[in-house]
């Protein structure tokens, strides 16, 4: 009789399915300018300070790149208002979830999600042999009182993404603030801010105020999404020195390659273009929100750069038709919404073609 190979856990992980290549898109399908707003990138691409330091190093990557991230460490204390010992950085914040479940998650334990939500959490909680204990949104927005209620003896971790991927909400600070009053000690609270710069509603959370109470709580953050690196994966997260102390015992010694750490350094350094891209951001939003309103169709106010929208359509058939003229966006059925798209907010240029492409593709249903 053969022997499993396999840890049991990892069969109850849905493996994450990325979308092709603009490239491949074009050469299996014949055509060509074809645009991707399926993945909250940033259409302006990233700073040019950014581009200019990865050329200044290249003929560097013949060495390791530093273990412990020194000069972006500093640099983001500088930006943040905290220390260095307040900071881990990691090879995109998903690897940041990832160490966040093996350095406190025993098997068996428990970890709160909300449905729908980012995928990350439930595949970095069952690769520890976690239980995900799933909190459906309320109003497609986080059920904060819902999840307090969920924690029992058991529950180990909490994740709120805030803006929530993929819906684009948030919660607000006072119940927020209420929420974290009514989590008993030795549960962790994990804020995903990966959207925190494209957030405009006053009523946001500042949650590293949390982080300097001495709160139980890591807060998570990217160079993936308004300052365009998503391609060389530097995420980081913020929490009291203790958490941070125990989740660096897990992290690999060189994890964040040398091109990372020095586009992400020059980004610090080049605010303004997080400026220009929250602009451009508003005014796609701003755009695409009238649109949708005159074509009826009913869309969640977002606080991300993506919006999330009822297209009263099977999506999978409207991907396949607008993929096939140019056009890529994420299916809602994914998140359980089959009716539903969510698009990246891109260019002036892009938003109009598609605007152009789903009113002509939903004429067709």
């Amino acid at each position: 009789m053969s022997k499993e190979l396999n840890r049991k856990c990892i069969l109850s992980i849905k493996p994450y399915v990325p979308g092709k290549p603009v490239e491949e898109v074009e050469r299996e399908l014949g055509i060509s300018n074809v645009i991707k707003l399926a993945s909250n990138e940033n259409p302006l691409g990233p700073s040019p300070k950014a581009v200019q330091a990865m050329c200044d190093i290249a003929d560097k990557v013949s060495v390791y790149p530093d273990g412990n991230c020194y000069y972006l460490k500093n640099a983001l204390s500088e930006h943040l208002g905290v220390t260095p010992d307040n900071l881990i950085v990691g090879n995109g914040s998903d690897e940041v979830i990832k160490l966040i479940a093996e350095a406190f998650l025993e098997e068996g334990e428990e970890a709160i999600v909300a449905d729908p939500t980012f995928s990350e959490y439930d595949f970095a909680i069952k690769i520890m042999g976690g239980r995900t204990v799933v909190v459906p949104t309320k109003n497609l927005t986080h059920d904060l009182a819902a999840m307090a209620d969920a924690v029992t003896d058991k529950t180990k971790l909490l994740f709120i993404c805030n803006p929530n991927n993929p819906t684009g909400t948030i919660v607000g600070k006072r119940e927020t603030d209420e929420f974290l009053a009514s989590i008993p000690p030795g549960v962790i609270t994990v804020f995903d801010e990966a959207y925190y710069e494209y957030v405009t509603d006053g009523d946001y959370p500042q949650t590293l105020e949390y982080v300097h109470q001495g709160k139980d709580v890591i807060v998570l953050r990217t160079f993936s999404k308004i300052f365009g690196l998503a391609g060389l994966r530097v995420g980081y997260g913020v929490a009291r020195p203790e958490l941070i102390s125990l989740i660096s015992r897990v992290k690999e010694p060189f994890n964040v390659n040398m091109m990372a750490q020095s586009a992400a350094l020059a980004s610090l350094d080049d605010l303004d273009h997080v400026i220009r891209s929250r602009a451009l951001n508003e005014e796609g939003k701003e755009y695409l929100t009238k649109e949708f309103n005159r074509l009826g169709l009913p869309f969640i106010s977002t606080q991300a750069n993506f919006i999330w929208v009822q297209i009263n359509a099977d999506c999978r058939k409207v991907f396949s038709k607008m993929l096939r003229r140019g056009v890529i966006v994420r299916t809602g059925d994914i998140f359980g919404a089959p009716d539903v798209i969510r698009v990246t907010i891109g260019t002036a240029e892009q938003n109009r073609r598609f605007i152009e492409v789903l009113e002509g593709v939903l004429a067709e249903e």
